[in-house]
């Protein structure tokens, strides 16, 4: 019974660090998210949350964590970036994640600002491009909040009704 409690109030600790996450870069938002359902889960015994619930919250955190990597690079796509702007959106995503927010958010405006220059186009085409990728990020972390916000919704239809 004292443990149910601990464990109910982490899974709810995460969840909220989670949901957190989801706009903030530096914490692994949507895993946070479904660490905390699969959490209390386990707790109630698969009760109310089973298999079909958790594979279904599961498959939408993993598609949030797909768009989380695919946001900025999708951005510069949109405006007809070169092939190298995208290489080097997103290895400016995957070297910037090192970096805390500063490196989120700069590397893969920084990445695709690099690669489009690398192309020889002008500064101010290039700096369009990082502007559409870092654009594409901020979408991404929308998209991600809303894909959280669901999976929490989802996780509180199924202990009230499953």
């Amino acid at each position: 019974m004292w443990f149910d409690i601990v464990f109910y109030t982490l899974g709810a600790l995460l969840i909220a660090g989670g949901l957190v996450g989801a706009i903030l870069p530096s914490l692994p938002g949507i895993p946070m998210v479904f660490g905390g359902i699969w959490l209390v889960a386990a707790v109630d015994n698969y009760r109310h949350l089973g298999l079909w619930w958790l594979l279904l919250i599961g498959a939408l955190g993993a598609l949030g964590v797909l768009v989380d990597f695919v946001a900025g690079t999708l951005g510069a796509k949109r405006v007809g970036a070169s092939k190298r702007a995208l290489w080097g959106a997103s290895l400016g995503t995957l070297v910037g994640m090192f970096f805390g927010i500063p490196g989120i958010l700069i590397g893969p405006f920084a990445g695709a600002l690099l690669g489009e220059l690398s192309s020889g186009t002008s500064v101010l085409r290039s700096t369009h491009v990082g502007v559409a990728t870092w654009l594409g990020l901020l979408f991404g972390a929308l998209l991600k909040l809303v894909i959280s916000l669901v999976m929490v919704g989802l996780f509180g239809v199924a202990m009230l009704f499953g």
